[in-house]
């Protein structure tokens, strides 16, 4: 069995198109949301490595092999003055949970924010997910209970921009 030594971290690049795929489609299945996994090569390409990336994706790998991913990207608070990095997605796949990948991936993004003068690092949970937020909790991340996450997609998005 690998160990906590044997996992590397490293930026993504274009030829991990392919495997940032499976990693979200991964995800969504555990989230049970497999169908809302939409994402294409193409907007991956364009999004993550266009003339402006809008997020960025660390891969953990434990050996040679694909072990789970980090994709974030940045946010700025108006009352800090300071940007922030929001976590959008952290999976680790089955065989390697208990091994460290993930602790190495989110304290990777976390010395990411510091180096980059961030004032918060902050991303959201399923409220069904214990084990993940047993985890959370264990590295000092703190519940925003007083705050409600809101979403605007497809038509009410369109149309709302249509009044502007």
């Amino acid at each position: 069995m690998p160990n906590a030594h044997s996992i590397t971290l490293r930026p993504a690049a274009p030829a991990d198109i392919p495997l940032i795929l499976a990693l979200i489609r991964e995800l969504a299945e555990y989230e049970k949301e497999p169908d809302s996994a939409k994402a294409t090569p193409e907007q991956l390409q364009r999004h993550l490595f266009g003339p402006r990336p809008y997020a960025e994706v660390l891969i953990a790998e434990v050996g040679a092999e694909p072990a789970g991913f980090a994709l974030f990207f940045h946010n700025f608070s108006t009352w800090t003055g300071q940007p922030g990095i929001y976590l959008e997605d952290l999976f680790v796949r089955p065989q390697y949970r208990g091994l460290g990948v993930g602790k190495r991936l989110i304290a990777q993004v976390a010395k990411i924010a510091v180096e980059r003068d961030c004032g918060r690092f902050e991303w959201s949970v399923l409220d069904w997910n214990e084990p993940a937020i047993r985890f959370y909790r264990s590295l000092g991340a703190k519940p925003m209970d007083e705050w409600t996450v809101q979403r605007m997609t497809g038509e009410a998005l369109r149309n709302l921009a249509a009044q502007a």
